[in-house]
């Protein structure tokens, strides 16, 4: 199995040596090199955490590359995220100032912080860095020369050298520790620029100082195996997430597999087509007949081609690139017949909801998703899952575990959070004996959580 390493967040403590190196290869006139050096930022993160049943709060750091005039920076999701607390940006004159976080999107693994302007303009420091620009990733061919920038282990502005490696090189799966899903709707830049936990969120770019990328990952125990962001996707994805702090898109529930060597079991022409791996159950594409097994020639009318791994994102991002409420038209072939079918886009959800945590109970909770519901086959009116309770506390000692439902509070359903703050804050106004009703596969018990 290949382990990656997503190198944003070095937790502290850590250290190790990295090397930096000069410019010789960068164009006579180095102007737009030196540029970008004085964009490039570090980030301290202080990020909120449910998981043991309490608001406990992890420090962690990355790198970011501010991209334009006002103080906007562009980094990685796992770098920053809705639960910061608090952003702390270390600027090329090494003055430490404030950020606020702006917007997010996993399924990028990017993210966008703005400076804090009135702290710049109260201290005189407006002036004193310098914004990225993008250059344009799809020009880039395997050999072309490059540059990681960012804050390995902590080390303000170290540069690493090398070359573009593949341009297109795919990867699925979730974020290391957080379980949030990337990778589905676009492939990545390899590099053997060095890129260490702590280059996370800085630029990949061109002798010349465009940014054509941004570092994110890395394959652990290899020599130089990292992995950047295309700036083709970071530009779009930062756009959106300053305009709206996320980025919609559509969902219809299919996973595809690549068709490679398996044309002739279909007895299909080379190059058409995309195998159905999975459907979700009761998503838009198994309400329309869609099951897994089933080939994909067209959608909306135009042929697809997944013979390759690496070409299932841009179809799958066909898809996402709708609005929810719009009909996807299907060409499909089963056992030798084609035939069409019609699906209406959902919103895409992450399986990974929302947290929260009731401190006074000892208890950390997530919305359970609609998406996490059918990959789960969950039946529950309660969307509040526990994710972890603190030992000693009243859901621990009433033997309320992980992964329990909560489904009732003094006989009161509970549908959302908001039904279950309410309890909790009766609670805490006047302590008293309480009884939950929560679903722990399938079946409901009774617990008693004492003051």
């Amino acid at each position: 199995m290949i382990r990656f390493l997503l190198l944003a967040t070095t937790l502290f403590p850590f250290l190790c040596a990295c090397s930096g190196i000069g410019t010789s290869d960068v164009n006579t006139d180095n102007s737009g090199f030196s540029n970008l050096l004085n964009s490039v930022v570090k980030i301290d993160v202080w990020l909120k955490s449910q998981a043991n049943g309490d608001n406990f709060t992890e420090r962690t750091i990355g790198s970011g590359v501010i991209m334009s005039e006002d103080g906007l920076i562009l980094t990685n999701s796992h770098v920053v995220n809705e639960y910061a607390t608090k952003l702390i940006v270390t600027l090329p004159n090494l003055e430490r100032v404030h950020a606020k976080f702006v917007g997010w999107d996993h399924w990028t693994d990017l993210a966008v912080i703005a400076l804090d302007m009135d702290e710049l303009k109260r201290r005189g420091l407006q002036n004193k860095f310098s914004h990225a620009e993008f250059g344009d990733s799809s020009k880039l061919r395997a050999g072309d020369i490059v540059y990681a920038v960012g804050t390995p282990h902590g080390f303000a502005r170290t540069v690493t050298r090398g070359i573009i490696s593949n341009v297109d090189r795919y990867f699925e799966g979730t974020l290391l520790n957080s379980g949030y899903e990337t990778g589905n709707f676009n492939t990545w830049l390899q590099t053997d620029a060095a890129i260490n936990p702590g280059n996370s969120g800085g630029p990949l770019v061109t002798p010349d100082g465009k940014v054509v990328g941004i570092n994110t990952r890395a394959i652990i125990n290899s020599n130089n195996l990292g992995f950047s962001v295309p700036s083709s996707v970071a530009e779009s994805v930062m756009k959106e997430l300053v305009k709206k702090s996320k980025v919609e898109r559509a969902y219809i529930g299919i996973t595809p597999a690549p068709l490679q060597d398996m044309e002739n079991f279909f007895d299909l022409d080379i190059n058409c087509g995309m195998l159905v791996q999975n459907v979700d159950t009761g998503s838009p594409a198994a309400l329309a007949g869609i099951t897994p097994g089933d080939i994909i020639l067209k959608i909306n009318s135009e042929y697809v081609d997944g013979r390759f791994p690496e070409q299932l994102p841009a179809i799958m991002n066909k898809i996402a690139s709708m609005k929810a409420g719009d009909t996807v038209v299907m060409s499909v072939m089963r056992n030798g017949k084609a035939f069409e079918c019609s699906a209406v886009c959902e919103p895409l959800e992450s399986r990974v909801g929302h947290e929260y945590a009731l401190e006074k109970w000892g208890v950390g909770l997530r919305e359970i998703t609609k998406s996490y519901a059918r990959e789960s086959k969950i039946k529950s009116n309660s969307n509040m899952m526990v994710i972890g309770v603190r030992n000693g506390y009243p859901f621990e000692v009433a033997g309320i575990n992980s992964g329990d439902i909560i489904t009732s509070i003094n006989k009161v359903d509970i549908k959302n959070f908001d039904d279950l703050k309410k309890a909790y804050d009766a609670y805490v106004k006047s302590p008293k004996r309480t009884l939950v009703e929560i679903q722990r596969a399938g079946a409901i018990s009774y617990h008693v959580i004492e003051p």
